[in-house]
């Protein structure tokens, strides 16, 4: 077996994550310099321009012609990575569906020389496997269809896949892993592999290149001390909703993610539109903490119609819940779900922005900063500045930075 070799080799049904998460152990691993390279067979699939593989009958087991084409791509990159690792390259990286007992045992036995570890990424949460599937029809191979077409088209591949689908179980080496959540569901590691402690370490983590972590502009609530409610921006709100666009518009941003309220999908669509090409994502799990009985008050009516709320939430404002609503402490599993989502959905991209709230914002730099639960209540979160912030294996960046010369009126 050639020394300080691996081959990776992904699986798990279309849309779930596996071309994401190989690229982010690319670019990790490169960074230790280890020579890493991924063969994507989908990627020479579409080079293949004389050939209609959107076509969901492509993927029919019973097509002999397709599985024949498919099979042919597939040999294509694993002797591309038998040669990368004979000639200096360290990991290896198939990246396919592999879903096949057949097509694994095939790889196995072609590649005998290397060590090889398989990963099958899981993920049957519907929400994001439909967000996944918009993504994935608006590839150009689906250009020539309407939306429902590629839709309907998609679909029909992701069943005939399952048709095939054999989840790893025989294999010596392999990680089951929930890659949403970043979780490994099951490992068997029969042997010592190269690299792995370093790669079981990457794939249980959160990575982001380049998060932007923007508070909405300025409400009509705010300029009232008024909490929750789905107030729109003031005039003022608006400026800075600009002066953000402006400020971003030589960044690519392909995903903006927001709350559902109003005062965040305004203040991202300024940013949308000086974008080439972005789309801005609503998630509930980003709607600003839910003050029960409290919505819509001023915390000056608070304090005086219901000072046994105002008193109890000031001394632990952290695990205090607002009667019949949330609390900080209650937040804590909607917000972690959010960004995984964010994350998952934002695939490998460069940059990423979240609008948010003040509140929300916090719980979300306590994620990556991970602050003491009873000082989270009280990170700054200013309406004029942004946070960029980079959370990598090699490096942990958190940066406050102004994008307007005029402050904000900051509320308490």
């Amino acid at each position: 077996m050639k020394e300080n070799t691996l081959v990776i080799v992904m699986v798990g049904l279309p849309a779930r994550g596996k071309s994401t998460i190989a690229s982010r152990l690319k670019e990790d691993l490169r960074r230790d310099g280890i020579r890493t390279r991924i063969f994507n067979n989908g990627d020479l699939r579409r080079r293949l321009k004389r050939l209609d593989t959107s076509s969901p009958e492509f993927y029919d087991p019973q097509n002999r012609e397709g599985t024949g084409i498919r099979e042919k791509i597939a040999l294509t990159n694993i002797r591309r990575a038998e040669r990368f690792l004979r000639n200096g390259g360290r990991i290896a990286i198939l990246d396919a569906t592999n879903v096949s007992r057949n097509r694994r045992k095939t790889i196995a036995a072609l590649l005998k020389d290397f060590a090889l570890l398989f990963v099958e990424c899981i993920n049957e949460d519907r929400e994001i496997l439909e967000a996944s599937i918009e993504r994935k029809i608006a590839l150009p191979e689906f250009a020539p269809m309407g939306r429902a077409e590629a839709l309907e088209s998609f679909l029909r591949r992701i069943a005939y896949y399952e048709t095939i689908y054999a989840p790893l179980s025989e294999e010596r080496n392999f990680v089951r892993l929930d890659s949403l959540y970043n979780r490994i569901l099951e490992e068997e590691i029969s042997e010592p592999l190269p690299y792995y402690d370093r790669l079981r370490d990457l794939l249980v983590s959160d990575s982001v290149k380049n998060l932007y972590l923007v508070r909405h502009g300025e409400t009509f609530f705010n300029l009232e001390d008024r909490i929750g409610g789905d107030s729109p921006l003031t005039p003022r709100g608006r400026e800075q909703a600009e002066a953000l666009g402006a400020f971003f518009s030589n960044k690519r941003i392909p995903m903006i993610f927001t709350s559902t309220k109003k005062r965040t999908i305004q203040t991202a669509e300024p940013i949308m539109r000086r974008q080439e090409h972005a789309a801005i994502i609503p998630l509930r799990e980003f709607d600003e903490i839910d003050s029960g009985d409290c919505e819509c008050m001023s915390y000056g009516e608070i304090r005086n119609r219901m000072p046994e709320v105002y008193e109890a939430r000031k001394r632990d404002k952290f695990n205090y819940v607002y009667p019949n609503g949330e609390g900080y402490v209650t937040m804590k599993t909607r917000i972690d779900r959010g960004i995984k989502k964010a994350l998952y959905l934002s695939g490998n991209a460069d940059h990423i922005m979240i609008v948010g709230h003040r509140a929300v914002n916090r719980m979300i730099l306590s994620h990556f900063l991970y602050r003491r639960q009873e000082d989270v209540p009280y990170i700054y979160i200013p309406q004029h500045k942004f946070y960029h912030i980079v959370a990598t294996q090699d490096r942990k960046q958190f940066r406050l930075r102004s994008f307007a010369p005029r402050k904000a009126v900051e509320m308490p």
